[in-house]
């Protein structure tokens, strides 16, 4: 009943601490109470993308003249998506587990003293560190009737054995957008209830309009400034007294961390939590409230199980090394698998002045050889934000199709605070949408 490490949760983020502890040699517990794998292998990352896919390719065959694109098979889209998932089958997550040493425990694990975890009523403890990677959980908004509703989540959205006829969707996020999208495009009537004057309101401010204009091409009626005020089977009732129909409607209006309060647990770039005497207690992933990104939490992950085995050999994590998570302060990438997707990485550039910083923003439609080439009558867009001071990268934003891969170009610059002069030493190749980047470096002038 003794570990050096116990982790509490099996998703992707508990899976990586677990796997770098159990490689350091050090006896690695992980406790999981649904499927190990967690909310992005079986409902959120892979079966939402597995959704989306289909509908973009075929949208990018009919941009492309002399291609004669068919239909999508809904039955055949939402086979490969079961594909994906293994049928909600965690048995070869489990059997890579063991195989890399990681002892799996199925339950409830719940912190019940200093270095102890307590699973239906068996007590275990760990020698090094306890590790809290729960994830989060689907915020309910506090609507007239939500109690007594039956209503989908994020899961539902993307388990769904069926498309339904119609489909209401409350909540501009990326959920809320992604999933507007997936379904249209597979037959559904969808409707999308924004409270704002835009979805996706945390981006830069043209993010939201691009990514309306894709939604209303395909059939998705998009309602903006409405507020929801009650909710019943079929019938989302507005605050103007609109009555909203469909046969299921999806609350996609965000997430907390998965704790017993909905509340984060606050921590240091090592992941040790605040407040707990003794250095023991770590979290990482969701469940910090940082960023609520499974690639984000993975790189925290990673950085907890360095420095556990580093304090374990008597070595303490170093500023900017693989054991502090600093970059979750400057950097965090995300992208939104829409069509058009939108690829983000930073701070806005509101943010950017919010913080003291004098910058220079350089906005351009992505309008280059390669895109041309890439979709007939390509539209994009995309904001580089320059911090003056040092003339280095703080925010980048990409809205187009297929933007995804341009990302971690921007990441690195960021993250490496690479120059603008030195940036223009790294030619983009030619025909590609890559391109965009010359065009960013001559506008902003050098």
């Amino acid at each position: 009943m003794d570990f050096d490490v116990i982790v509490i949760g099996g998703g992707p983020v508990g899976e990586n601490v677990a796997w770098r502890t159990a490689a350091g040699g050090l006896s690695t517990a992980m406790i999981e109470r649904e499927l190990v794998g967690g909310e992005c292998s079986y409902w959120a990352c892979m079966p939402s993308k597995a959704l989306l896919r289909p509908g973009h390719a075929l949208a990018a065959a009919r941009r492309v003249q002399g291609v004669h694109a068919g239909s999508l098979d809904a039955a055949e889209v939402l086979a490969r998506r079961t594909g994906f998932t293994s049928n909600w089958d965690d048995s070869g997550q489990v059997k890579w587990a063991e195989s890399e040493n990681i002892t799996v425990i199925r339950g409830d694990g719940e912190v019940t003293g200093e270095r102890e975890v307590t699973v239906g009523g068996e007590v275990y403890r760990a020698r090094q560190a306890v590790v809290v990677a729960t994830g989060s959980v689907p915020k309910m908004p506090p609507l007239e009737g939500i109690a007594d509703t039956p209503v989908w989540t994020s899961r539902d959205a993307t388990s769904a054995r069926s498309v339904p006829d119609s489909l209401v969707v409350l909540g501009g996020g990326v959920v809320g957008v992604e999933m507007a999208q997936a379904w249209a495009r597979l037959g559904s009537k969808v409707t999308l209830v924004v409270s704002g004057d835009r979805p996706l309101p945390r981006l830069e401010e043209f993010v939201g309009p691009l990514v309306v204009e894709g939604l209303r091409e395909d059939g998705v009626e998009v309602l903006l400034n409405a507020r929801a005020s009650a909710i019943a089977p079929g019938a989302l009732t507005l605050q103007d007294g609109r009555v909203v129909k469909g046969s299921e409607i999806l609350v996609a209006t965000g997430r907390v961390p998965a704790t017993k309060d909905g509340k984060p647990l606050t921590i240091d770039d090592s992941g040790l939590v605040s407040d707990v005497d003794g250095r023991w207690l770590y979290a990482c992933g969701d469940v910090t409230g940082r960023a609520l990104l499974t690639h984000q939490g993975k790189y925290q992950a990673r950085a907890v199980g360095t420095a556990i085995l580093e304090r374990s050999r008597g070595f303490e994590p170093q500023p900017l090394s693989a054991g502090q998570a600093w970059a979750d302060h400057v950097a965090v990438p995300q992208v939104v698998f829409t069509d058009p997707e939108v690829a983000f990485v930073g701070h806005t550039a509101e943010e950017a002045r919010s913080q003291g910083r004098e910058v220079k923003v350089v906005d351009l439609d992505i309008a280059v050889a390669g895109s041309s080439l890439h979709a007939d009558g390509y539209k994009g867009k995309t904001r580089m934000v320059v911090d003056e001071r040092t003339r280095t990268l703080v925010g980048v934003t990409f809205v187009g199709q297929d933007v995804a891969e341009l990302l971690h170009s921007a990441t690195i610059a960021i993250v490496g605070e690479v120059t603008v002069d030195r940036l223009w030493h790294a030619v983009p190749s030619y025909p590609t949408i890559s391109e965009a980047w010359l065009r960013l470096l001559e506008a902003y002038g050098l």
